[in-house]
């Protein structure tokens, strides 16, 4: 029988700012109850060093996040293994729909939905997406020991993926449609001294090619786009690396976006546009995405969700 389960604060995500909402939340006894979602843990757990989180010169953000939960746990949050299919804002207490059948219902929430990978929208792309393209170099990388391979992006994630596949590559071609790259000084300079990685400047991807039987890639069209000749690339994996969107599905439709489908808080707090419902990490912050920021977003999240709570008593 689908149960429903009542909580004062619903926390739906469980990155970083989901988890530290749940730290805090249940530090303030509100007896929190964390949903994961599709991805537990978040963008983290397929990135491997992580060398800007306050405290560790380097950790692995899969093991950053597994500790993350344990805190949030240890603290008394209730984490649970499900997915929220739909959210109803229009009355509280709002009510969430679990991919499990379970009915979530709560006094206020917590949206810590964090963002996800951008796809260039191609049909060659979607044809071979898990057969040799993808869009995340820690998890799919092993699989491409010796072999020559291409990342397309020219941003800090662009970057970070190319140097990564490194490790195992042959060769890095780092496709991009400009001729300089947006990403962060430190990680334009490690890029540079990499004899493995060959910048290809004013170039877009145009097609992936390869065998049907098995389905597998075997290279790359690219479009020069100042005189549109194409360039072909011999390559065994194709890399999407141009960003993320925010997730923001359950409330796209409700809540006030702005940025392309940020959801937007008012200035200093977590607030969204309609009371009750707080909104925290990457599916808010267009501008840092960062994991140290989304953690001090979901502290703040539980702070302004503590206190929307006891204005209602």
């Amino acid at each position: 029988m689908a149960e429903t389960r009542h909580t004062k604060v619903l926390i739906i995500g469980s990155g970083p700012a989901g988890y530290t909402a749940g730290v805090y939340a249940s530090r303030a006894m509100l007896e929190p109850i964390l949903v994961q979602g599709i991805e537990p843990g978040g963008q983290l757990t397929t990135t491997t060093e992580v060398e800007n989180w306050p405290g560790d010169t380097e950790v692995q953000g899969p093991d950053l996040m597994v500790r993350m939960e344990a805190h949030a746990k240890a603290m008394g949050c209730e984490i649970i293994g499900d997915i929220i299919t739909s959210l109803d804002t229009s009355a509280r207490p709002f009510v969430a729909k679990g991919d499990s059948g379970t009915t979530y219902t709560a006094d206020a929430v917590i949206l810590a939905t964090g963002a996800r990978a951008k796809w260039l929208g191609m049909e060659s792309e979607e044809k071979f997406k898990g057969f040799g393209v993808s869009a995340c170099a820690t998890c799919d990388g092993f699989f491409y020991r010796g072999q020559e391979i291409v990342v397309i992006g020219g941003g800090n994630t662009a970057v970070e993926e190319a140097l990564f596949l490194t490790n195992f590559a042959s060769k890095v071609t780092l496709i991009h449609r400009r001729d300089e790259l947006r990403a962060e000084k430190i990680l334009q300079d490690r890029l540079f001294k990499n004899e493995k990685i060959v910048p290809l400047w004013f170039h877009q991807l145009e097609e992936v090619y390869g065998t049907d039987s098995p389905l597998g890639v075997e290279g790359v069209k690219a479009r020069n786009v100042q005189t549109g000749e194409i360039t072909d690339i011999p390559c065994k994996g194709v890399f999407v690396a141009i960003g993320h969107a925010p997730a923001n599905e359950l409330v796209k439709d409700v809540l006030e976006l702005h940025n392309g489908g940020y959801v937007s808080v008012k200035p200093g707090t977590t607030e969204t546009s309609i009371p009750g419902i707080f909104a925290a990490g990457d599916l808010t912050d267009h501008k840092y995405r960062q994991a140290v920021t989304s953690a001090g977003m979901g502290c703040m999240a539980a702070l302004d969700a503590e206190r929307f709570l006891a204005e209602q008593e």
